[in-house]
């Protein structure tokens, strides 16, 4: 089949969600990963010409040749090295060899009078080139495209916990009735959990760390060559000139733990947003938020009044997935068979489908948010339809005032019983406490029964 569009495309995220993982596309796509193996391989050999071991000069007219190698890399690019893995190109036969397309490809590019082709990939395995590569699309996936949609959420939860401090709301534990809360300090809940995932995430991605230290991880190809040289000092430059901490132990493969830490911590927010889109969904369905209805949009096919939750139902499908991919995929690419298996390859490049399920995800979640709206009548008249839940603050009370039964007492006045707020009164006056203690008594309401809430909700 030629000329694919969207409706042909095999997995959703090309196709009915392409618009949501554009985002990812410079970071994500194959010719992404072709852009920074280029990129890669050029600095090395950038890098090489600046040993005074080595003959190799190239001098500042040469270098930003190279540089724009990959600096304007584009489709025509990416089409070459594709050619010339699967089909050939020019000289070159086909290499079936990702990695050896693309220092073909460096060669191709050489400024005249530059004679180094020789010195393009000197010493090096595919995994120094793919395990830089693939940081250096990862970082910048998760900080630029994956944070920001994050923080959007945290930003909106930090606006409803201030709008909404102070409304009341009965609270549930094991789905009963509980102490009242509020709306904007559960709100506050997840943005304070939001707020310490969104760090983790951050802190893991500046910690990815590369090797470059040839095919058993002992620097044995640029030794042989060049023995007086001090090659760990060399890669250690290299690699974090590239922006990433050194990996100086490793096997042909870097071990990948700080990806599995990376993957961990998106995993991590995306826990926090599932919870927040189940209690959204449940707050919806309990009608305590009210949903804008969307002009032209059907809710349902048969049922013309629906406003139902499907943003915050898709957004809670795709972090499903997503965690599911981030598992695998931690839990994949920190095993390889002795000094190197090839799995990893294929495993590694779905990074980008996991990322993209977390960002159709992230949006689906703003755009439930935006829609809802509290409905504080239906809060207030389901706190007063519930009076006993002020039986904690009564017996808590009378505990303080010396009553060493107040628990028993109340339990036996409500619990599994229908209680008006009349009847509390009426066991009030019975109580044998000082007027002041029947007064502070008789003021409690289930609608003030928020203890701090409001100053919690705003100090997030």
């Amino acid at each position: 089949m030629t000329d694919r569009g969207p409706l042909d495309a095999v997995s959703p995220l090309d196709g009915r969600y392409a618009r949501y993982t554009e985002p990812l596309v410079p970071y994500a796509s194959e010719r992404a990963l072709m852009r920074a193996r280029v990129r890669v391989e050029v600095e090395y050999l950038l890098a090489l010409a600046d040993l005074d071991a080595t003959p190799l000069t190239i001098d500042p007219a040469q270098r930003d040749h190279l540089r724009n190698c990959y600096e304007a890399f584009d489709e025509e690019d990416a089409a070459v090295v594709k050619q010339l893995e699967t089909e050939g190109y020019g000289e070159y036969a086909a290499t079936n060899h990702d990695v050896k397309a693309v220092e073909y490809f460096v060669r191709l590019h050489l400024p005249d009078g530059l004679d180094a082709a020789n010195w393009i990939h000197f010493g090096l395995t595919s995994e120094d080139v793919n395990n830089l590569a693939h940081r250096l699309l990862v970082g910048p996936a998760v900080e630029d495209v994956l944070v920001p949609e994050l923080r959007a959420i945290r930003d909106r939860l930090v606006a409803f916990a201030h709008d909404y401090g102070d409304l009341p709301m009965l609270a549930r534990t094991h789905g009963q009735p509980a102490t009242p809360t509020t709306f904007g300090k559960e709100m506050a809940v997840y943005a304070s959990r939001l707020g310490r995932a969104i760090a983790r995430i951050e802190a893991a991605a500046d910690d990815l760390s590369g090797k470059l230290a040839g095919a058993s991880g002992t620097y044995a190809a640029h030794h042989a060559a060049y023995p007086d040289v001090d090659w760990p000092a060399v890669s250690e430059a290299f690699v974090t000139d590239l922006g990433l901490a050194h990996e100086p132990l490793t096997t042909q493969v870097n071990p990948c733990d700080d990806l599995e830490a990376v993957f961990d911590a998106v995993r991590g927010a995306n826990n926090v947003l599932r919870d927040l889109d189940l209690d959204m969904w449940l707050y919806v369905s309990d009608r305590y938020l009210g949903q804008e209805a969307v002009e032209g949009e059907t809710g349902s096919s048969t049922m013309p009044h629906k406003v139902n939750p499907i943003d915050f139902e898709n957004s809670e499908g795709n972090l499903t997935k997503a965690n599911s991919d981030l598992v695998f995929l931690g839990d994949y690419v920190t095993t390889s068979r002795l000094q190197r298996d090839l799995s990893d390859s294929t495993v590694k490049r779905n990074i980008g489908s996991a990322f993209a399920y977390c960002l159709i995800a992230y949006q689906k979640c703003q755009n439930g948010l935006d829609k809802v709206v509290p409905n504080e009548q239906v809060m207030r008249e389901e706190l007063d339809d519930t009076p006993e839940i002020i039986g904690e603050a009564v017996q808590t009370i009378l505990r303080r005032e010396g009553h060493d039964d107040a628990y028993e007492q109340v339990k036996k006045a409500t619990r599994g019983k229908s209680v008006t707020i009349e009847d509390f009164q009426e066991m009030i006056e019975d109580l044998d406490v000082s007027e002041s203690v029947r007064e502070e008594l008789l003021a409690v309401t289930p609608t003030g029964y928020t203890g701090v809430a409001d100053e919690l909700a705003d100090g997030v």
